[in-house]
């Protein structure tokens, strides 16, 4: 399918050819009729985006000060490394659409094939010939309405001035101003007509305050002096009830003209960008009420409705974005509302790097609501060809022919180029839901197709290694499904999220067996080069050891995926498991028992963690979220046989015996053994070798697993994976466990 990307690093806007989306779960897929490109929200990305470097590093500040800090921690090349990353990754422009449904997922009852949907939200209702949409991001078109898809392309924008409108409290009858007449303040002006109130309107372009006079604004102005007699006179001198703001512009002269015009008590709803420095004398002379209305409505922003389906009561929550999306589409049917006449441009979406041209202002042509249009001969395929279909040698030699499901951004910045340098490789596949996430790795790592459907990957014989990339709640599906096709398997942590899954990945699992296929993990830290020098270094001391592992995490957003317990089972087995692992390879031996304990007062996963191990050594693992993300993030001590060493974040070994300090340091850059991992992985697949034994990453999961237990019963938890692995092997060979 063809699908509208830009460029992050130069901002050129290209039409590529792309996989088509998968259908997800909550989620229907549709075929786009037409969509609305944004002259506000789209014009500031694409200006965004087409900067220098110097030029966006002025613009976001903090994220300029996020690079200072990785610089510190990590080395310069790896920050280099990370940032080039983040701008080599294509955007998705779009986020107004509307067509009709050609698939609906299982858990979605109230909508069917063949209905006609305005579909929302950046990242999904996106410039597509084809886009996968959440259930309460799409909007019904009633079948008996006569609205068209170029109509009902508006009603993201709709819904954002309806909820604009709602926040400014407009009531029947009153004077309302709405100060900005693009696209937004003119839709704006007919919802408020609508709703039977008096409507003033100012824009500086002559043209657009004509437009808005044309479609029953009772007054325009193009001049702030002009438009604050109008307000006088038609408020009786009291003021306008209330003010909408839906300008575009860094300047305050918008929200201070708006509490000069107003009346006392007066509500002043922000709904498009502009300054909010607020004169103080204005708003409290007046006691005016200054409000920001937030995008489409409540829902917006919030991942469990957005993107999980949870809708809010209607009882306690009258108009959320889906239900102002309704609205919208309800006064368009009634036809209460023309957006026809605010359409000045339709591009076929073959051309619709033209359209952001136009709106920001290369062709000098003056704009407002501009269309891309799709033909319905579109061709939905999953997968995409990027070279020649050949035999492949590869898969049936001792080498690895990857197949890699997870396009995201630690599969783009930091797995796949590490793999890309192991020689013996060849990159056959890669799979992600966003198709143009697939096609980016595909070209950018030199793959043969991408795809949208993991079973392409799963059932092509020239495959026969499963890179699993994706989110934590899919990982032990996708490695069942992947041993069940007698392929490799390389899963990045965490391996499940349950003991459950645990035990039907060992029911399913035999590493003894000959020609069976390889399983591990992507516990890369004991690979790093440093790792093995303290390996080495400690391999030597022929008594348990003390190990001290701190982890400076830092603060993720309460709405991050990794904490979502569903789709990331929080950090402690999303991240923790990787610590574990590096003390069962430092100690040499399997833990037996673990201990949690919360740090008590505090917001998210600040746990320590005590690990007992076989061998009578002991590990503790501080992992902190509420540090200063400046410091460095990981620090191991580990002390025993007379000695003692430091490994501060993969980047200096300090290794002290009988009086003498050994310091081995990495100034640039920072190795956290993925490279390592990948040629430790293509030696054992060409030999016949363990990559990681399949008992210490039985361990590491299952050790992981009850500390998150522990903390939740707040008492120690047994850890017996050999015990673990034998009874469930046991059902698995039909034997009685013990």
């Amino acid at each position: 399918m063809k699908q509208v990307l830009q460029d992050a690093r130069s901002g050129e806007v290209q039409v590529a050819e792309v996989p088509a989306p998968r259908l997800l779960p909550g989620c229907v897929v549709v075929r786009i009729g037409a969509s609305l490109v944004s002259a506000g929200t789209e014009r500031a990305s694409s200006e965004f985006a087409s900067k220098n470097l110097m030029a966006k590093a002025k613009a976001r500040p903090d994220l300029v000060r996020e690079v200072i800090n990785k610089i510190r921690r990590d080395g310069l090349f790896s920050a280099v490394s990370a940032v080039r990353s983040r701008l080599d990754q294509p955007s998705a422009l779009g986020y107004s659409s509307a067509g009709t449904i050609i698939e609906v997922a299982d858990d979605v009852a109230d909508l069917s094939v063949g209905d006609r949907v305005a579909c929302a939200g950046a990242g999904y209702a996106v410039h597509a010939e084809f886009a996968c949409v959440p259930r309460l991001l799409a909007a019904r078109i009633s079948a008996h309405a006569a609205v068209s898809f170029e109509e009902a392309a508006f009603t993201t924008v709709g819904a954002v001035a309806m909820h604009g409108v709602r926040t400014a409290d407009a009531k029947l009858g009153e004077v309302v101003a709405v100060i900005g007449l693009g696209l937004l303040g003119q839709l704006t002006v007919q919802i408020l007509k609508a709703a039977g109130c008096r409507v003033l309107g100012m824009d500086l372009v002559p043209d657009r305050a004509e437009l808005a006079a044309r479609h029953g604004a009772d007054g325009v102005s193009i001049s702030a002096s002009a438009f604050r007699e109008l307000c006088q006179q038609h408020s009786a001198g009291h003021g306008i009830d209330a003010v909408v703001i839906t300008a575009e512009t860094a300047s305050n002269d918008p929200v201070n003209l708006a509490a000069e015009v107003a009346r006392e008590r007066a509500v002043i709803a922000a709904v498009g960008t502009v300054g909010m420095e607020l004169q103080r004398r204005l708003y409290y002379g007046k006691e005016l009420d200054f409000r920001v209305s937030r995008s489409y409505g409540p829902g917006r922003y919030d991942a469990a409705y957005e993107q999980k389906g949870r809708d809010y009561p209607i009882g306690y929550v009258r108009w959320t974005e889906t239900r102002n999306m309704e609205a919208f589409l309800q006064l368009l049917a009634e036809r209460k509302l023309d957006v026809h006449a605010l359409i000045t441009h339709r591009f076929p979406v073959e051309h619709a790097a033209d359209a952001y041209d136009l709106i920001t202002g290369k062709t000098g042509e003056p704009s407002l609501g501009v269309l891309i249009t799709y033909s319905e001969e579109a061709e939905a395929r999953g997968y995409i060809e990027l070279a020649p279909r050949a035999e492949s040698a590869t898969a049936k030699s001792k080498s690895l022919a990857i197949g890699v499901l997870g396009a995201g951004s630690f599969a783009t910045s930091t797995l796949l180029p590490a793999i890309k340098k192991v020689g013996g490789v060849e990159l056959v596949a890669i799979c992600a839901a966003n198709g143009s996430h697939a096609r980016h790795a595909a070209e950018k790592f030199g793959f043969r197709y991408c795809a949208t459907g993991e079973e392409k990957i799963l059932t092509d014989p020239a495959v026969n290694t499963v890179v699993i990339a994706t989110r934590h709640n899919l990982h032990a599906r996708q490695v069942l499904a992947a041993l069940a096709s007698g392929k490799h398997v390389f899963c990045e942590k965490p391996l499940c999220l349950t003991e459950e899954e645990l035990a039907e990945i060992v029911r399913s699992y035999s590493e003894d067996v000959p020609a069976s296929p390889l399983l591990t993990v992507g516990f890369n830290r004991r690979f790093a080069p440093m790792a093995q020098k303290l390996k080495a270094f400690t391999g030597a001391i022929l008594e348990p050891l003390s190990v001290q592992y701190r982890v400076n995490a830092g603060p993720l957003p309460p709405d991050h995926w990794l904490n979502d317990p569903e789709q990331g089972g929080g950090r402690i087995l999303g991240e923790v498991c990787h610590f574990v692992d590096f003390l069962i390879f430092l100690t040499g031996s399997q833990p037996v028992e673990v201990h949690t304990r919360s740090l008590a007062m505090s917001p998210g996963e600040n746990v320590a963690i005590s690990l007992q191990f076989a061998n009578g050594s002991l590990g503790t693992i501080s992992y902190l979220a509420n540090g200063d993300r400046s410091f460095s993030k990981e620090r191991i001590e580990v002390f025993g046989g007379g000695a003692a060493a430091v490994l501060e974040d993969f980047r200096c070994l300090e290794l002290v015996r009988h009086g003498r300090k050994q310091v081995i340091q990495s100034r640039l850059r920072q190795d956290k053994g993925h490279q390592g991992e990948w040629e430790a992985l293509a030696q054992a697949v060409r030999k016949g070798e363990t990559h990681i034994p399949f008992p210490e990453i039985v361990a590491a999961t299952l050790a992981t697993l009850r500390a998150l237990e522990s903390r939740s019963m707040g008492q120690s938890r047994p850890v017996d994976a050999a015990q673990f692995i034998h009874h469930h092997a046991a059902a698995r060979s039909g034997r009685p466990g013990e």
